[in-house]
């Protein structure tokens, strides 16, 4: 006994009536396929139902799985307090799935617990799941701020650690697709939205998720999705095996994508290692991406593998130095940004020159995007092949009297009221507006919006 089945389903909560009252007839496709994986839960009868969620804790480099005995909440959120849903934990399971991670490298466990209460992406799933079959003890698993490799091998741990206790079980993949549907919608309307669900959908259908790992972070912020962490892990827990798969439904009346689909593995297939294939094809846009950079990236990259790998600074030759280009020589700021799978992955910067060189400014601060990022965690050897850089030379900052004179897309801000101080540089992407640029720059320092601040901005060369 292991992994019998996985579920893709949503978690409008309006689709409890308590909540709903009567609205929820609007998605009477969706109430319909509940209850038919409801049916089909009921008949596999598992031991063990694991619900993993986007709207529990998150961390960006852990996967949380929650601690104690029993699960309990309700929908007070939502004006419906008086429905109510518990269950027990399986700690048994939660702790061979934290096991398994360990042996993985992957961080996962019960530390972090901000909240007992169940949230709504586990709710409303097991709402509906207990009006057909309530025998089961459940996991609560949250998404994670790491990469889309790191949610299918914690799908491939999952699945190990249930081979290991010999549990029968299923994983629910809680998740909505787009939010950005309708102009009506809660987000609005974006022209990813709809492409992102049909794309989702017929992943769905086909079952061949190696197509998940195509899907970058500009795409899904773009979609305004949330459950796509939670199909990757499911998609590793089938990892080298067939699938059969099937499409209850999909709708989108009120502006968000609900999508019910199941899954259930076949005999072994060699040729669905997806994680492998993933990998492979990373590498080869990698190497392509470094054929592609100028000697600014260069210079990161050689500077973050060599601290990477040796744990000491890149010492440039004077052979080195006469090969860069010429204007390496003068003080300038710089900025040394990393992504990864199209995410942020570490950037670190000086507003103005603090070396000798901008050669000696890209070195230092290439190393410290890497290291010294406290938002993400130090960047591994075996990462060093798949980040993207990108170097920003920061022009001398110039005093405006008011944000009249700045323009995102052209000119970089910095914001200063007394010691605090936030830079935010130009032409970002999903930052189009000046009150938007001002008011991330003013939360990076912790300026309040009613204080008063002083304004520079800036240009940049940028490279990558």
């Amino acid at each position: 006994m292991s992994i019998e089945a996985a579920f893709a389903l949503p978690h409008p909560p309006l689709a409890v009536h308590d909540v709903g009252k009567g609205e929820e007839e609007k998605i009477q496709k969706t109430l319909d396929s509940f209850a038919r994986a409801g049916k089909e839960i009921g008949a596999i009868a598992p031991e063990t139902i694991i619900f993993v969620t986007p709207h529990n804790v998150s961390y960006a480099d852990y996967f949380h799985i929650s601690p104690g005995t029993a699960a309990v909440g309700n929908f007070g959120k939502f004006n419906a307090r008086q429905a109510m849903v518990s269950k027990m934990y399986d700690l048994q399971a939660a702790k061979a799935i934290s096991e398994e991670a360990g042996k993985a490298g992957i961080p996962a466990g019960g530390q972090g617990e901000r909240n007992s209460d169940l949230d709504h992406g586990t709710m409303v799933p097991m709402w509906f799941i207990d009006k057909e079959y309530k025998d089961y003890k459940c996991v609560r698993i949250s998404q994670s701020g790491l990469t889309s490799a790191d949610h299918y091998k914690f799908g491939q741990c999952i699945a190990r650690a249930m081979d290991r206790l010999g549990r029968k079980a299923v994983l629910i993949a809680s998740g909505d697709l787009s939010h950005k549907l309708l102009d009506s919608g809660p987000y609005g309307f974006s022209e990813a939205g709809p492409v992102y669900d049909k794309h989702i959908v017929g992943i769905f259908d086909s079952a061949n998720f190696l197509e998940l790992f195509g899907i970058d972070e500009s795409r899904l912020e773009a979609a305004g999705e949330c459950g796509f962490r939670s199909y990757v892990i499911m998609a590793g827990l089938f990892d080298k095996k067939k699938v059969k798969s099937e499409v209850f439904s999909y709708e989108g009346p009120f502006g968000v994508g609900y999508a019910i689909a199941s899954f259930y593995p076949q005999e072994e297939d060699e040729s669905r290692g997806f994680l492998s294939k993933a990998e492979e094809s990373a590498l080869e846009q990698a190497k392509a991406m470094m054929d592609k950079e100028d000697a600014y990236q260069s210079l990161a990259r050689r500077s973050l593998e060599h601290f990477a790998r040796l744990g000491k600074p890149l010492r440039l030759s004077e052979e080195d130095k006469l090969a860069l280009p010429k204007e390496m020589e003068n003080k300038a700021g710089a900025f040394v940004s990393l992504h990864k799978e199209g995410r942020l992955r570490g950037c670190v910067g000086t507003i103005g020159p603090t070396t000798a060189s901008l050669a000696l400014e890209i070195t230092q601060n290439a190393v410290s995007a890497g290291f010294h990022d406290n938002r993400f965690p130090r960047v591994k050897p075996e990462e060093l092949p798949f980040l993207d850089y990108k170097v920003d030379v920061l022009a001398p900052a110039e005093p405006i009297p008011d944000e009249s004179l700045l323009d995102p897309k052209r000119y970089g801000v910095i914001v200063t009221s007394g010691g605090r101080r936030g830079l935010l540089l130009p032409d970002l992407e999903g930052i189009d507006t000046i009150e938007k640029q001002v008011s991330i720059a003013r939360k990076k320092a912790g300026i309040g919006e009613g204080e008063k601040i002083s304004l520079e901005r800036f240009e940049v060369i940028r490279h990558g």
